[in-house]
């Protein structure tokens, strides 16, 4: 019986292509204490920065911390939409959605 994981929920889409990509939505609580990926807000993968929402600090804080948790440089991650919102879509190149659950872990 495979494991389950808290970020089953999620839902990922896969965009093929010369290289294949995933897209996946985040909410991002800003000026947080404690600065990662932690669970899942709705079916939205919840991740916690220590940067303002101020002058794209958070949007860069939210790429490296995506970009550490999923073993790809930072700019493998970009923010494709939300930029001044709480819920951004997240695009990360080359990945496939198999290979962002296994990174994601159990």
């Amino acid at each position: 019986m495979p494991a389950t994981s808290a970020f089953d929920a999620l839902t990922i889409s896969e965009r093929s292509g010369p290289e294949p990509s995933v897209r996946f939505t985040v909410h991002v609580q800003p000026r947080s204490k404690r600065t990662g990926i932690d669970g899942m807000h709705g079916d939205a993968l919840r991740v916690r920065v220590n940067a303002p929402p101020v002058d794209g600090a958070a949007n860069d804080a939210v790429i490296e911390v995506l970009g550490a948790a999923l073993g790809v440089p930072k700019r493998a991650v970009s923010v494709v939409a939300g930029m001044t919102s709480r819920s951004k879509i997240i695009e990360v190149r080359p990945m496939t959605a198999a290979a962002m659950r296994v990174q994601l872990g159990p």
